[in-house]
């Protein structure tokens, strides 16, 4: 396990415009999180956790303070060496799976692969589709998949380029508990296996059950 964090927040605030008036979500957050590791981010709804996991993946940037990864500041990269460091080096699991419901379950896990115009693409595809255990549902769409199924294909879809970091917001929101289990156990996987640094928003006991680190959250600042 590397000694440098994968990710870090130094006295991030956030604020967005709402109507006119300033709203501040975020308030001089400072955070790390390591490779192999899970962080778990707890709180209540508006409490600020999707905004922090918005900076960590750079998908927004912060009104103040930095968020570098891999040792580079986000704010101060141009949009096509962002682009790359998405492609590359992030990937991302929702509650809605947000998988393309015209593509097979194996497609979306491609898709990324082409985008970033890797080779053996579908090899690869194929290769993460086996990891959670749904090589056998590489030619369904999504509409023939269960919930759980849906978020181990957008997990292999997440993990295709095998990123050092991987962010998941409610990554068992919309799950049973016995598919949110699973989920937890990949996630848990991705971050054993993988190497990856995995920071998970949730409002689970038992997801936060799995994490080596969790952050506490109430009104856009850090509790504990």
């Amino acid at each position: 396990m590397t000694t440098a964090p994968a990710v870090e927040l130094r006295k991030v605030s956030k604020t967005y415009d709402s109507e006119g008036e300033p709203a501040e979500v975020l308030h001089g957050v400072s955070l790390s999180a390591r490779a192999g590791t899970v962080t778990a981010l707890l709180g209540r709804s508006g409490c600020g956790k999707t905004t922090l996991l918005n900076l960590a993946g750079a998908m927004d940037f912060p009104t103040s303070g930095e968020v570098l990864i891999a040792g580079r500041v986000t704010s101060s990269m141009k949009d096509a060496e962002l682009t790359a460091l998405r492609r590359e080096r992030i990937g991302f699991v929702f509650q809605s799976f947000q998988l393309l419901p015209t593509l097979t379950a194996l497609e979306n896990v491609e898709l990324p692969l082409l985008l970033a115009r890797a080779s053996a693409s579908a090899e690869t595809a194929r290769e993460r589709l086996r990891w959670v255990d749904l090589e056998q549902k590489a030619g369904h769409f999504p509409y023939q998949l269960s919930g759980g199924q849906m978020q181990r294909v957008a997990i292999a879809r997440a993990l295709a380029h095998r990123p050092g970091i991987l962010i998941a917001d409610e990554p068992t929101g919309n799950l049973d508990t016995v598919s949110g289990r699973v989920i937890l156990e990949l996630l848990r996987r991705s971050a054993d296996e993988l190497g990856a640094s995995v920071l998970m928003a949730t409002h689970s006991a038992e997801a936060a059950a799995i994490a080596d680190v969790r952050v506490h959250m109430r009104d856009g600042r850090i509790e504990e």
